[in-house]
């Protein structure tokens, strides 16, 4: 009889062992899960430029494993534009080809509140931002449609993966270039400009305060 009780003391000691190693786990496994939101510095956010807060969106799936969230910059004013920056978190770090195609489907939903690009006018290409990420992105000329007269934008999706942070990174601009509302015939690429600056000037402007080229993601 005292044997078999402590053979059952044993199998309870065992149990709970293995209760604790699996809360750790758990634990370990969920904390590793956190997401940190890449961001624009506030000292890149001049000019009219600010977070909007109340466009700040979160989610999470697979019970918490998988999580995602964005911070929206928008400028008013004649040529107002906005830029989004989301944050992926997936249990395996998405594929690059993965990220460019869902940038692309995010950019085609877009036409839903009126902005519709011209798929001919795409460009595409790479760079390095000032977080040391090589990054891959895609270009648009596109309309306003929710506006009479329709005014003119220019659409970007950059996309990355940090390795740091184990995120990956879709940011995605849309800037108007034209006031056709208030009958200016020319063009103004200011808020254009300030999406997509960088030191070297690939997409066609040369700055060092471009609000892609200064996200931080680790």
């Amino acid at each position: 009889m005292v044997e078999e009780g402590g053979l059952r003391e044993n199998r309870l000691y065992v149990v709970i062992a293995l209760v604790i190693v699996i809360a750790v786990v758990i634990a370990v496994v969920f904390s590793s899960r956190e997401i940190k939101a890449a961001y624009v510095p506030d000292g890149f956010l001049n000019n009219g430029w600010s977070e909007n807060l109340n466009e700040r969106e979160s989610s999470s799936g697979l019970f918490g494993l998988e999580k995602w969230c964005s911070l929206t910059y928008r400028i008013g004013g004649a040529y107002p534009a906005n830029f989004t920056v989301a944050t992926f978190k997936p249990l395996i770090m998405m594929d690059e080809n993965d990220l460019i195609a869902k940038a692309q489907e995010t950019i085609q939903d877009a036409s839903q509140q009126g902005i519709v690009v011209d798929n001919n006018t795409e460009t595409s290409g790479w760079r390095i931002l000032n977080n040391g990420h090589k990054t891959s992105y895609i270009t648009y000329d596109g309309n306003d449609t929710s506006k009479t007269p329709y005014e003119e934008v220019m659409v970007i999706a950059e996309i990355w993966n940090c390795g740091n942070s184990g995120t990956s990174i879709i940011c995605i601009g849309v800037a108007q270039i034209t006031d056709y509302a208030h009958n200016v015939t020319s063009v103004n690429t200011s808020s254009w400009e300030k999406i997509v600056s960088d030191r070297g000037g690939v997409l066609g402007f040369v700055g060092a305060d471009g609000l892609i080229y200064n996200v931080v993601c680790h």
